[in-house]
């Protein structure tokens, strides 16, 4: 039954587990090898289950561990073309990438990308479809919800969405003016109502699980994103626990998984 597993979720790591039975692949390598390799067994999950690596974009909490885990590893890496061009320059990667052009096939998997709005030079989401049945998207990152992020991640059945501020703690917060700028700009984060307002359309269309995730540590709490969430979504006439489940996906995974 496939899964889906948070192992590092914040504006400092970030990577996600998402497979069935003996295989699956990452989503990001935001964090060290031996971190990475640490939380998979923790969840019960060895290295050898990982057939690739998905890179959603460039920046260091998504790929700071890329270099070492491929190069102990060997395993093929897949983004975008313009970032894997950053990529080979940083000297993150140096073989067994692939262009991530319509979509690819690891064992029952079938992996797509979907453009997000985001300050780097490309950035995407992911959305995962199982031969057996089930789909799951992973969605970070993004400044705001287009129709293309619509488009990709709309009839999965479980869905981790970043809700990365609390528009008051962000206000009020220590953050320099030019970087809460950035960060409610629609190249930088979204929004815990935002978000909110999101998974209210995603239910609507049959999504059963929601993850939150990439949740900043100084200007959001587990706490405040999910009642911001929940209630906008109560206000679609969803109910938490009967229509849908939600969660927070932790900053460094203590064990836990989603199945969809």
């Amino acid at each position: 039954m496939p899964r889906i597993y948070p192992l590092f979720s914040s504006s400092s790591a970030n990577c996600t587990y998402v497979g069935s039975g003996n295989e699956g692949v990452l989503i990001d390598c935001g964090a060290s090898f031996t971190k990475i390799k640490n939380a998979l067994e923790l969840n019960g999950l060895d290295l050898s289950y990982v057939k690739a690596v998905f890179i959603t974009h460039d920046h260091s909490d998504h790929i700071k561990g890329l270099k070492v885990f491929t190069k102990k590893t060997g395993i093929p890496v897949y983004s975008q073309c313009d970032t894997l061009d950053v990529l080979y320059d940083m000297g993150a990667i140096c073989s067994h990438s692939e262009d991530m052009k319509d979509f690819a096939e690891i064992g029952q998997m079938k992996i797509s990308c979907f453009q997000t709005s985001h300050d780097t030079i490309q950035s995407c989401g992911y959305r995962i479809d199982f031969a057996e049945g089930g789909s799951c998207a992973v969605c970070t990152d993004l400044g705001f919800v287009s129709d293309e992020v619509r488009k990709g991640v709309t009839g999965c059945k479980a869905v981790l969405i970043e809700a990365n501020y609390d528009v008051q703690m962000l206000r009020t917060g220590p953050y320099p003016s030019y970087l809460k700028a950035r960060i409610r700009s629609d190249r930088g984060h979204l929004s815990n109502e935002d978000c909110g307002s999101f998974c209210g359309e995603l239910i609507g269309s049959g999504t059963e699980s929601i993850i939150l995730g990439h949740l900043s540590r100084e200007n959001n709490t587990p706490e405040a994103a999910e009642y911001t969430v929940e209630t906008s979504i109560a206000g679609k006439g969803f109910q938490r626990n009967r229509d849908y489940i939600l969660t927070c996906a932790p900053v460094e995974t203590a064990g836990g998984f989603v199945t969809f």
